[in-house]
């Protein structure tokens, strides 16, 4: 934590602010290690303030050591008034992508607008490599997806519904530690799999179909994710190369990320193999995003991120195609950047189209 402390307060240095408002929760777990659902960090050029209120008091301070926790009695520009008027943390940064309309109002009101500057990403420029410590944690939680996939292929067949197979992952991964789902879980079979986020529904499975599967758990405050998509109780033939086209993009892709090329190279990488196979226009969305304490961050790999991938990055793979009226089919696997590659998380076989239920 005093590291990551450190490295803000030399970007804080080049943005000409005295101190810094961390209100976002996943940058406020980042910094303290606070996991409680109320609170701010303000960090200022000697102090790192954790504000709460009577409900955290001993969670902050088992939880945040390095902190000073103060208890807050009134809003949020109240009690930083009344910390200025102690220590003059001079002109005050804040998340403005984050800070509602109101609030950055309320804050201006109390300090004037001159001295309350709106920013963006400072947190998250820390955040996007990872690690030894959080990849072991996003290796836990893809862990845990990986067998919840397992857990779930037996029970996938003609007329369990969609919903059915969502419920059966979430109790699967409660029931092993998980601290929540990281989103709300997408299961679509037949025609729905055209949705790429087709959350799931009542509808019943039948054999002929596809099912595709996108899931994650929250583990130790970090999120994985992973896409596979199965047939039910047959597969034909055009089934078999569609899958196949999608599998050799996203192969193509994970064989693209090393340190030092754009985000938008592995995406290039996936998106020709597919435009090749004459299915660019049903690839409609990016190759994949950053994985960590959110389930999306930086960096996107689209043809829009030229990022410069890092070692330490943790990123997912996930092209697919989609094609209205008969399904769609993506696979997705969470990856590390590496020096010279990349070393894939997840373990989920994927080599061919799985039938269940047969």
């Amino acid at each position: 934590m005093l590291e990551r402390i450190k490295n803000l307060r030399e970007i804080m240095a080049g943005e000409a602010v005295g101190s810094l408002l961390i209100t976002r929760p996943e940058n406020r777990s980042y910094l303290t290690g606070f996991t409680g659902t109320s609170g701010a960090v303000l960090l200022t050029a000697g102090e790192v303030f954790l504000i709460t209120d009577f409900r955290y008091d001993q969670q902050a301070r088992l939880q945040a050591p390095h902190c000073k926790v103060v208890l807050a009695t009134e809003s949020l520009p109240d009690t930083l008034a009344d910390l200025d008027r102690e220590i003059d943390f001079g002109r005050l940064g804040c998340e403005g992508d984050y800070l509602t309309y109101l609030q950055y109002g309320a804050m201006g009101e109390k300090f004037g607008d001159h001295r309350v500057r709106p920013l963006r990403g400072l947190v998250e420029r820390l955040r996007v490599v990872k690690d030894e410590g959080e990849i072991e944690k996003i290796f836990a939680a893809v862990r845990l997806a990986d067998q919840a996939y397992e857990y779930i292929l037996p029970l996938i067949g003609e007329g369990v519904t969609e919903q059915e197979v969502a419920l059966e992952i979430e109790f699967f991964m409660r029931k092993k530690g998980a601290e929540g789902i990281a989103f709300p879980m997408i299961a679509a079979s037949g025609q729905r799999g055209a949705m790429p986020h087709g959350t799931a529904s009542d509808k019943m499975m039948t054999a002929g179909e596809l099912l595709t599967m996108d899931f994650g758990a929250v583990l130790g405050g970090y999120n994985s994710d992973i896409t596979r998509t199965v047939a039910v109780g047959k597969a034909d033939q055009k089934m078999e190369e569609i899958y196949g086209i999608v599998l050799e993009a996203q192969l193509a892709a994970i064989g693209a990320v090393r340190e030092g090329i754009p985000a938008s190279g592995v995406d290039r990488a996936a998106r020709e193999v597919i435009e090749s196979h004459g299915y660019g226009e049903n690839f409609g969305h990016s190759t994949g995003h950053g994985l960590g304490l959110s389930i999306h961050e930086d960096p996107r790999l689209s043809a829009r991120d030229d990022t410069i991938l890092k070692k330490g990055m943790v990123v997912t793979v996930e092209p697919g195609i989609y094609l209205p009226g008969w399904g769609g089919v993506r696979i997705e696997d969470t990856v590390v950047v590496e020096e010279k590659g990349c070393r894939v998380l997840t373990s989920s076989p994927k080599e061919k189209l799985l039938v269940c239920g047969k």
